[in-house]
């Protein structure tokens, strides 16, 4: 590790070095790689400017050579046939001809080898894009030396310092990204239908329960975690108080009806609320009485009833065990706070988006 750039707590902003880590093998690998481009592009010039002018005046050089062959070749047949010369200078000139012709047919795929479609250009050509990828591979290796920040955000925590040797995929530093802010839950999959986006939602965090924060449900997760059985939720907050940090634990609140007038029953006087007949003891002429309802809304201390207990009935707590049905009892009026909208609960860690 050569240098660690940030500390806990600072904030960052995307694009900023966080640790840059000893580099020097990289470097070198990079000054390699370039090295061998220049030499592919000199090695591609120099067919340019002269191998291919080289090639070309030697094809012009075998071409008058092959020309001149020629010419005493049919020079050496007049004068055999007047009786100058031998067949011997006839056979010497045959012989000069034909050696003229390979050298013009030589200096023609030198030529050829040499141009802009040519082979020998084809592989000077391959050889600079092979470099220029060697090359482009070592500034990769070497940028990743360089550890940025993604995005802006706070650093929460660092396990790395200076001179420590790292390992890949070992946690060097956690950093809680700036942005829209957001609650993730799990939600039991039996209350998925009542969950929608653009509910509202009330949420606290355990270290501060008594300071309440508005969210919103934002998003739904399209698949099922089969081992848990549970669906996550994320709840956007937007207006976060201060003292939210990152994985927080909170508590959550979310609205998934509300009801102007109705019959609310508090939870702890409720019997049999798991199966399909619920009931409680309901205070009437001065008896307890079994009554079965037909449930509403849930919460996690008040139910909402649609059908068995009128407004302004009495039930019984589960905590007077000693009462039965038909039993006489006093009724007892006690103040009851303002209740609020009946909704789902969770508790979660807060996370980033």
């Amino acid at each position: 590790m050569l240098r660690v750039a940030v500390v806990e707590g600072q904030s960052v902003v995307a694009g900023q070095l966080l640790i840059e880590l000893d580099n020097s093998d990289n470097q070198a690998s990079l000054a390699q790689s370039t090295a061998a481009v220049a030499q592919a592009r000199a090695k591609l010039r120099q067919l340019n400017e002269l191998s291919e002018p080289l090639a070309r005046q030697t094809l012009a050089q075998a071409q008058a050579t092959a020309l001149q062959a020629a010419k005493t070749l049919n020079r050496n047949r007049d004068l055999v046939a007047k009786g100058f010369v031998s067949q011997a200078a006839v056979d010497d000139a045959q012989r000069a001809v034909d050696v003229a012709a390979s050298q013009v047919a030589s200096a023609q795929a030198q030529v050829k080898t040499n141009t802009a479609d040519g082979s020998d250009t084809a592989l000077a050509r391959a050889a600079l894009a092979q470099a220029l990828a060697g090359e482009q591979l070592a500034r990769v290796k070497l940028d990743q030396g360089r550890v940025l920040a993604s995005s802006s955000g706070v650093l929460i925590s660092r396990s790395v310092e200076v001179g420590d040797i790292v390992q890949p995929g070992k946690e060097l530093m956690v950093l809680a990204t700036s942005g829209q802010a957001q609650i993730s839950i799990q939600i039991d999959e039996k209350n998925l239908s009542k969950i929608a986006l653009g509910q509202k939602a009330y949420a606290s965090a355990d270290a501060f329960a008594s300071q309440r924060f508005d969210a919103v449900v934002g998003y739904i997760n399209p698949g099922v975690d089969a081992a848990r059985g549970s669906v996550e939720v994320k709840l956007n907050i937007a207006n976060p108080p201060a003292y939210l940090r990152q994985d927080m634990t909170v508590s959550v609140d979310i609205e998934t009806a509300r009801r102007t007038a109705t019959v609310v029953i508090p939870t702890s006087t409720l019997e049999d609320a798991a199966t399909d007949k619920p009931w409680v003891l309901v205070v009437r002429d001065k008896k307890a009485v079994k009554q079965f309802v037909t449930l509403g809304l849930l919460g996690d201390t008040r139910v909402e009833v649609l059908q068995g207990v009128a407004k302004g009935e009495g039930v019984v707590p589960k905590s007077k065990l000693g009462v039965k049905a038909g039993q006489r009892v006093r009724k007892r009026v006690e103040a009851v706070p303002p209740p609020s909208a009946p909704h789902s609960a969770g508790k979660d860690p807060m996370g980033p988006p």
